[in-house]
């Protein structure tokens, strides 16, 4: 998992920052499903400030 500071629309790197994690360490990503966990109401905070959990499952 891994703590995503910023828009929604930058996920994608965080996800790819995760994804070159896994490979390096002997990991592998279990399938493209993942889970979000939204921390900020976009309502209240400015884009570059929300922060989101953003998880997948791994296979060793």
């Amino acid at each position: 998992q891994m703590m995503h500071i910023g828009s929604y629309d930058n996920e994608p790197a965080s996800f790819k920052l995760m994804e070159d994690f896994c490979r390096q360490n002997g990991y592998k990503r279990e399938s493209k499903q993942h889970r979000e966990i939204y921390l900020s109401d976009f309502r209240k905070v400015s884009p570059d400030k929300l922060k989101t959990v953003l998880r997948f499952r791994i296979l060793k």
